[in-house]
Parts: structure tokens; C-alpha cells; sequence
């Protein structure tokens, strides 16, 4: 076991980031650690503000020879907090966050610490998007190397769809590009494979010409006629244009509401409405039109950072009225009990299944809807139990599920990972790792551990060799 004491020549090697060092005790530290989930508390050895692809090698470089655990940081939405290594080092990417945009070309190069807001606003300003998730605060590459679902999903694919090359920093330092073209195999993996083979320093995304409106259609019933008017969205959904995405939750105030997001010219969506108005007499009725930029921005938490949160999910190939009940009851058999989660559905279809199975590592293209479970709460006395109810939510829709989304993923473990990637595609995932990341170096995500690691890894055809060591 090495010694986590910085030497000095390694010390001498972190002063020349273009970045910094933060050090417990130190001015930035604690807010740094922070991440979306209270319930995270963990204190790294030493956090490394990376400002550079360089950086992101110095610092897996210095992990390696102080053997310490690696935790990567961008929007810090992990339920777990995998970002926060306890005593390890952690590669904060935060302050690589900018996105430029080539509105001629349709591309936008995004730096690996980036928003999904920053992405948002730059190819806003030429009324471009692509696919990008429904909270502006989340990070750009966890969503994306899971997947990425989001409003545009239906219309031009996940987020990992419209990626046209990665720029990565391996588990040995040295920065490689992964495109269709430069290690395709390696470009198949990091579209769905999760965080596993490496540190993601840019992406290059394909825009899309989307405008700048939206609209929003929502249907708010009590749960004694709920059932009826879910029964009637899901039949809609079979027939539902490509720009608009169903939605449906249940939530804490007692209603459950349907309805769907559009993207694209306003009055085409509204087309929809009277349909939605058919399925029965609500109790309340939003239809907005906000721009494309306020959407995203719309499911954004207001403390984001002082909750303590708890979720779980699942893929649905089929929603038959048992389902639709279950989802209702969200696991409360009593008709009184407490805590219970938020529960909600957002449809896939349309472009995310034209997309072939064995083009990915993404898996599971023919669901018809995502299901969660998520509750927040702030007195750590209502762990357990807020915990609890919301794997009883879940737990109530498993015999209609068929696999899960790996960002859904929360403390399931490698159990959770098969749901995710069917047995051919999980063993050529293990031999991308096993090929880029033998040491198993990058674990603190929804780990893919490699099988019998070689002597060394396997040099990747690189793009730069990086400084520093």
C-alpha cells in the first residue's frame, strides 16, 4: 500500500495545473465537496479543480502513485454521491464548463464539467438544441455516457446518440479520442457504458434546428378518478406525435396529473389538448407556453443542495391497467400511510427505438415508458423510512418491468447493472474495460469491473500524451 503523503516533486507537479488544489481546512473545500444529495458527507484527500484535459491526467496520474480511490465530479446529481471519494481524490470538472457552438455546422463542443444549461444557452442563441435531460443544473457527461434522456428524445435520439466524438483521459493518463472513425470500439461503450473507461474532457455534440418554443399540457385528477384518465392518456400515447413526450406523475399533494411536453411551434401542440381534456373532468389544468430555455430549466430544485434524496427506477415495455393501479398506490396497500414518494412516467418511442439495439451500449430502446420513485426530505431521523417507501414504490411495479435506466440507478449494486445491459452486451462492455481500465481504476459508478486484468493496459491510439506524473 503506498503512502497518501504529497511528495515533494509530486507537490511541484500540482502547481503547475492550470487549475488548483483544494486541501481539508482549505478556502473552497467544503463547497466543492457538496453535491446534490445531503445525505452525502464525505471528505476527500485532496479535490483536484481541473481547467484542463491536462489537469484530468495530472490528477488520475497522482491518484495512481498515492493510491488513492478516484471520484469524478461534474453536476454532482448521483444519488449516491459517487463523485465525493471518502479519503480518495476527487476530480471536480466544474471548472470546465464552457460550450461553443458552430451554428453553420450544427456542433457544439462541450468541455466534460459543462451544464446541461450551459449546452442549453449556447445553441439556444442560434435556435439549436439536442437532446439534453429536464434539470439545467445536472452535468452534461453523467447524463449522456448513461444515455441521456430528455424532450428531444422522440424527435432525434438520446443525448449518447448525437454524440459525434469524446475526447477522454484514461486510466493511465494519456488523453484519446473515440468517434466512428478512432476507436470505435471504445466510442460503442461511452454511449450508455456509463462513467467506466475513463474521464470524459469534451464532447461533440450534432445540433438540431428546434426553434425556441414549447409548450406544456397538464391534467391534474384526484386519485379516486385517476384511474379512468391514465387508462385513456396511455391509449393516446400509441398514436403520439414525435414532438411531444407523455408525461404522468403522482405526487404528494394527492393529484395525479398526465399530460405532455412539446417542442417545436406551440399551436401544433395544442392540437393534443382536446384530446387530454376528453379523458375526463380534471381538477386543474395548466397549458403554458414557455421557451425552450424555460422548459428546461422548469424541473430545476430550488435547494438542490441542502435535501437529502432517495430514488429508484424502472423500464416499462407494457402499461396494462394492474400497472396503472400500482403506479396510483405507489406501494401504499393501507390507504394511509406516510412519506410516500413522488412517483412519475415519461414516454420513450419515436426516434430512441430507430436507433439499432447493437449500434450502443445503450440498451433497452424498445421501452415504451420510464418509471421513478423519488422522495426529499431534510431531518435525517426520516432516512429509513423515506428510503423504504420508496423501494415499495418500486418494488410495486416489478413485475412489469424489464430493465432500468443506468442513471436511475441508485444502491442496487452490480444486480442493478445486469438490469441495465442484457449478458452480450455486458461482456463486451467487461472487455472495454478490461482493455482500457484493467486496474479497475475508475469504480465509483455503476461499475462494470474488469475480468482478469493484464499486466498492462492496452495503449489506445491517443490524440495527446498529457504532462505531469
Amino acid at each position: 500500500m503506498k503512502t497518501a503523503m504529497i511528495s515533494a516533486t509530486k507537490l511541484r507537479t500540482l502547481t503547475r495545473l492550470d487549475g488548483e488544489v483544494l486541501l481539508p481546512g482549505g478556502m473552497g473545500y467544503d463547497e466543492a465537496r457538496t453535491v446534490w444529495n445531503a445525505m452525502v458527507d464525505r471528505r476527500p484527500r485532496m479535490i483536484v479543480r481541473c481547467a484542463s484535459a491536462r489537469d484530468v491526467a495530472i490528477a488520475v496520474r497522482t491518484a495512481r502513485d498515492l493510491d488513492l480511490e478516484i471520484g469524478v465530479r461534474c453536476g454532482g446529481h448521483s444519488v449516491l454521491g459517487l463523485a465525493v471519494p471518502d479519503g480518495g481524490l476527487m476530480i471536480d470538472l466544474t471548472p470546465m464548463g464552457g460550450a461553443r457552438v458552430d451554428p453553420a455546422r450544427r456542433r457544439a463542443w462541450v468541455q466534460g464539467g459543462a451544464l446541461l444549461g450551459a449546452l442549453d444557452a449556447a445553441a439556444q442563441r442560434y435556435g439549436l438544441a439536442t437532446t439534453a435531460g429536464n434539470v439545467s443544473h445536472t452535468g452534461v457527461g453523467g447524463l449522456t455516457l448513461g444515455g441521456g434522456m430528455g424532450w428531444l428524445a422522440r424527435q432525434y435520439g438520446l443525448a449518447c446518440d448525437n454524440v459525434a466524438s469524446f475526447e477522454m483521459v484514461t486510466a493511465d493518463g494519456n488523453i484519446v479520442r473515440a468517434s466512428e472513425a478512432e476507436n470505435p470500439d471504445l466510442f460503442w461503450g461511452l454511449r450508455g457504458g456509463g462513467g467506466n473507461f475513463g474521464v470524459i474532457t469534451e464532447f461533440e455534440f450534432r445540433l438540431h434546428p428546434v426553434g425556441t418554443q414549447a409548450l406544456v399540457a397538464e391534467f391534474s385528477f384526484p386519485l379516486e378518478q385517476a384511474l379512468p384518465a391514465l387508462r385513456g392518456w396511455r391509449d393516446l400515447l400509441a398514436e403520439a406525435p414525435r414532438q411531444a413526450t407523455f408525461t404522468a406523475s403522482v405526487g404528494r399533494d394527492g393529484l395525479a396529473t398526465v399530460g405532455f411536453v412539446w417542442v417545436g411551434d406551440p399551436e401544433q401542440g395544442r392540437r393534443l389538448v382536446p384530446a387530454m381534456r376528453a379523458l375526463g373532468r380534471p381538477a386543474a389544468e395548466r397549458v403554458i407556453e414557455p421557451s425552450y430555455v424555460e422548459l428546461q430549466r422548469m424541473d430545476d430544485t430550488t435547494g438542490r443542495h441542502t435535501l437529502r434524496r432517495y430514488s429508484k427506477g424502472h423500464y416499462l415495455r407494457y402499461f396494462p391497467d394492474d400497472a396503472i393501479e400500482a403506479f396510483l398506490l405507489r406501494g401504499d396497500t393501507s390507504g394511509h400511510a406516510g412519506n410516500l414518494p413522488d412517483a412519475g412516467l415519461q414516454a420513450y418511442g419515436g426516434a430512441i427505438a430507430e436507433v439499432p439495439d447493437q449500434d450502443t451500449a445503450f440498451s433497452h430502446r424498445d421501452t415504451l415508458l420510464e418509471f421513478g420513485a423519488g422522495t426529499s426530505w431534510t431531518d435525517p431521523a426520516e432516512d429509513e423510512t423515506r428510503m423504504a417507501a420508496a423501494r415499495r414504490c418500486t418494488a410495486a411495479l416489478d413485475q412489469f418491468a424489464s430493465g432500468v435506466y443506468v442513471n436511475a440507478l441508485s444502491d442496487e449494486g452490480s444486480e442493478g447493472v445486469r438490469r441495465a445491459y442484457p449478458p452480450e452486451k455486458l461482456a463486451r462492455l467487461t472487455a472495454l474495460k478490461n482493455a482500457y481500465d484493467p486496474g479497475n481504476v475508475f469504480h465509483l459508478n455503476q461499475n462494470i469491473p474488469p475480468t482478469a486484468p493484464p499486466a498492462r493496459i492496452p495503449p489506445a491510439r491517443t490524440a495527446a500524451a498529457a504532462d505531469g506524473g
